[in-house]
């Protein structure tokens, strides 16, 4: 294996692209302990990996800001160059992502690429996720590029700042109780395809505060409007068992209090992703998106979905009509969820997630196909 002293990696997607790059950080640690490895990434997400404990740098762009268009990212490979990389791996294959590690000036370049680019590149490879788990793709550029053979898989990655721990425990503290048992719901996804219907959520929500339970509605501003859709329609909305957090934490707070729910009932979406990391159990119901190449990277974990012939359409608009519209969703009823999360809260006592032992090596989650 050839050495490398200063490692750069580019991925700048989303919330859950982002951390599924987690475990290759660790790997290159692991095989490179002296060398500077950098992350490059979109600077809306720095929260996710500015803590990183396998990085030494966390490069910023701002993709939609100052470093948009192609004279942006030609100006922003102009720094990368004055950084003398020897090495730089690829994982995000768009024009950007791409055009950026061709103009590197790096010794090595290797990874995803569009066409045009990859002359530039000393290998490309494929990008598998529509039929095996992304982070499997991504340990593939590491064998077959870069020639890595110890592979370092800890999962899904992410380290908290102090402040934010704090702010996540005096929000805590001001809700609940000790020894409340707290489940955690996130019904938005960045596709109408991802989302399992709002009445079905609702349905749930009730049936687990009449059990005893407290229910938490997560996600970011732009889902304020689908979760108040989603509690007019519960008959539990007035209890004390009801707390909503949708639009007001951010991203690392809301992991902060995920890691101190029992269970979290979500789309396939960022927040699944920061679930996964935080260690809860999950249970998520998929429609658009391959089951292979995205699942919740955690045997703890079960995942949902009827056997429709157009799964997985990988659409954002579902195109047909009447009852057969988002059929992927509509025939996962409320009664289904409900039992293997009645499953997953038994097995593991309702316990807060960071009292749940993680188990190295174990991500192959539990997918039940209806």
């Amino acid at each position: 294996m050839e050495q490398y002293n200063n490692i750069l990696v580019i991925n700048m997607m989303h919330i859950g692209d982002l951390l599924l790059v987690t475990p290759i950080l660790r790997t290159l640690r692991t095989n490179y302990p002296q060398a500077r490895i950098t992350l490059l990434t979109d600077k809306s997400l720095r929260d996710l990996v500015e803590y990183n404990k396998h990085i030494d740098e966390c490069l910023l762009i701002e993709k939609h800001g100052k470093d948009s268009g192609m004279l942006g990212t030609l100006s922003y490979a102009s720094k990368l160059r004055a950084k003398h990389f020897d090495l730089v791996i690829n994982l995000h294959r768009n024009e950007r992502a791409s055009a950026l590690a061709a103009f590197s000036g790096a010794k090595r370049i290797v990874g995803y690429s569009k066409p045009g680019f990859s002359f530039f590149f000393d290998q490309v490879l494929p990008n598998k996720k529509a039929v095996e788990h992304q982070i499997t793709s991504h340990f593939e550029v590491l064998q077959k590029a870069v020639g890595i053979t110890k592979l370092d898989d800890g999962g899904l990655e992410m380290w908290l700042p102090k402040e934010a721990e704090k702010k996540a425990d005096d929000i805590w503290k001001r809700h609940y109780r000790f020894d409340d048992k707290v489940i955690a719901f996130n019904i938005g996804a960045s596709w109408k395809t991802k989302r399992w219907l709002d009445t079905y959520f609702a349905t749930c929500a009730d049936q687990l505060i009449e059990a005893g339970y407290h229910v938490a509605f997560f996600g970011g501003p732009t889902d304020v409007e689908i979760v108040d859709k989603c509690i007019a329609q519960m008959k539990e909305k007035d209890s004390p068992k009801l707390t909503v957090f949708t639009g007001k934490v951010s991203l690392v707070v809301l992991a902060g209090l995920l890691k101190r729910c029992c269970l979290f009932l979500t789309t396939d979406s960022g927040p699944m992703h920061v679930g996964v990391a935080m260690n809860i159990p999950i249970v998520t119901m998929f429609g658009a998106s391959p089951v292979p190449g995205f699942y919740p990277y955690d045997a703890k974990d079960i995942l949902i979905k009827t056997p429709e012939k157009c799964h997985p359409c990988g659409i954002h608009e579902c195109p047909r009509k009447g009852d057969e519209n988002l059929a992927c969703m509509k025939n996962i009823p409320p009664a289904v969820v409900m039992k293997y999360m009645k499953e997953l809260l038994d097995t593991y006592q309702g316990k807060p997630a960071y009292e749940l032992p993680s188990h190295y090596g174990q991500y192959q989650c539990r997918v039940v196909e209806l």
